[in-house]
């Protein structure tokens, strides 16, 4: 339920909803062994069992029926990169040449480092890449992260390069890209927006004094952050801004205690350090944002630097609370909406958190409503995506570069030590003959996290 996988299973969902295009929906299935990791709650025995989840799912948060088709690809969760790396060659799972229209690859440089087939602008007319994940800036936190760094910065331009016609940055938090535009492409499901619109409309009732004599406030909870708990997603200056904050002037007058929901492999390492830090932090493991009991909070603090588009950051504002994040290109889209506060310093966070705690948000618009949700979302994309004469005729010149770049990335991906050496995992080279709960892998070899995780 992470935002690469929520957001695009509902661009799917709302294309296919137009009536306008045939879609399928391509998706990795896990060994169950697998699965335990990542959603234990749920543990799918067949794809067929995924895929009455999914649309099940998209139906009681968006309210309609899915139309796409659901496919399924092999897929190994890498516990060094918390990351699903395709098994075998991706495009073999692609329905044939009368569907092979237009392909839509979320994070295409993840989905395609140990890539080993044709490349899919010659599978498709036109490959769009949609760039989700700043993996720069995790690399950046290990051992060597200078080196590591440039070096996946090099080969994430080949291969988005290599197999894709245009790529949508969703904003400039991550790196340069060839072909490449910035679009926030990105839509929050009805569900939040309901909430919103349901706030809005007990705030304007709350203007008549009398009924403000007699009503609860509109949000009757204080701040809270949710996600992911490894420190990759904001930790470290969730609790440096928190423990700033209580020492300073402004806040003691007006302290920040927060509750926190997630879970994660960082959860008991972040979780004691904020209670050496003596931080009113209350850590309440995960929780989906859509639950009621998280309705009734005013504040949302996100200080993370590591997000591309924080989706958790869009449902807040859908939801018609405040949001406090940092000055930051991922923040650049929801900078625009008034109930966002964005800070530079530590003084700043300080002044937008004592405005949020001790004034109301203005009641969601229906103009801003309708820029967050998926229609507008889906219309942003469906302009970013259209490809310019060059994107459509490159040069000579460009066509041989990427040819050659594509023959040795998928030559060198074709040998098993290599894969294991760059991170592919063993054995993921070859798809498993079944998708099914017959199929058991390895454990995944996660000493190369363990080594290279900077305390």
């Amino acid at each position: 339920m992470t935002g690469t996988a929520v957001n695009p299973l509902l661009r799917a969902a709302y294309l296919a909803r137009r009536g306008i295009h045939d879609v399928t929906l391509v998706i990795p299935f896990l060994a169950p062994n697998e699965q335990k990791l990542v959603h234990p709650g749920m543990i799918f025995n067949t794809p067929e069992e995924q895929g009455e989840y999914v649309n099940k799912w998209v139906e009681e948060r968006c309210g309609f029926k899915p139309q796409m088709k659901l496919s399924f690809y092999p897929g190994r969760y890498a516990t060094d990169k918390y990351s699903i790396i395709p098994v075998g060659d991706l495009t073999s799972y692609i329905p044939g040449d009368r569907e092979s229209d237009i392909a839509v690859l979320e994070e295409p440089e993840h989905l395609n480092w140990y890539h080993s087939g044709e490349r899919w602008t010659d599978k498709f007319k036109h490959v769009v890449g949609i760039v989700h994940t700043n993996y720069l800036d995790y690399v950046r936190l290990e051992e060597n992260g200078e080196i590591k760094e440039k070096a996946l910065k090099f080969v994430n331009n080949v291969v988005s390069s290599v197999h894709c016609h245009k790529v949508i940055k969703l904003s400039d938090a991550v790196q340069e890209f060839p072909k490449s535009t910035t679009m926030n492409v990105h839509g929050v499901s009805p569900i939040f927006l309901d909430v919103g619109a349901k706030k809005a409309i007990e705030a304007t009732k709350e203007k008549d004094v009398e009924m403000k004599r007699s009503k609860k406030p509109v949000f009757t909870k204080g701040a809270y952050f949710l996600g992911k708990v490894v420190w990759g997603k904001g930790y470290k200056e969730l609790l440096d801004r928190v423990s700033e904050h209580n020492v300073s002037e402004d806040g003691r007058e007006c302290p920040l205690e927060l509750d926190v929901f997630g879970n994660g492999d960082d959860f008991a390492e972040v979780k004691s350090n904020a209670e050496k830090m003596k931080l009113p932090l209350h850590f309440h493991g995960r929780k989906d944002h859509a639950a009621s009991d998280i309705h009734d909070y005013k504040v949302f603090v996100n200080p993370s630097l590591s997000d591309v588009v924080a989706t958790t950051t869009a449902e807040a504002l859908a939801m018609g609370k405040f949001v406090v994040c940092a000055k930051h290109p991922s923040n650049e889209f929801f900078s625009t909406f008034p109930n966002c506060l964005v800070y530079n310093t530590p003084q700043e966070f300080t002044k937008c958190v004592k405005q949020a705690l001790t004034s109301e948000p203005a009641p969601l618009s229906a103009q801003d409503s309708y820029r967050l949700s998926w229609e507008a979302a889906t219309d942003r994309f469906l302009d970013a995506a259209e490809l310019s004469p060059r994107d459509v005729n490159p040069s000579l010149g460009d066509k041989a570069k990427e040819t050659f770049a594509h023959a040795m990335h998928t030559t060198m991906n074709k040998i098993e030590p290599i894969r294991r050496a760059t991170g592919a995992g063993n054995n993921t080279l070859k798809a498993p003959e079944k998708l099914d709960a017959s199929w058991v892998p390895e454990p995944w070899d996660s000493s190369a996290r363990d080594s290279n995780r900077k305390s």
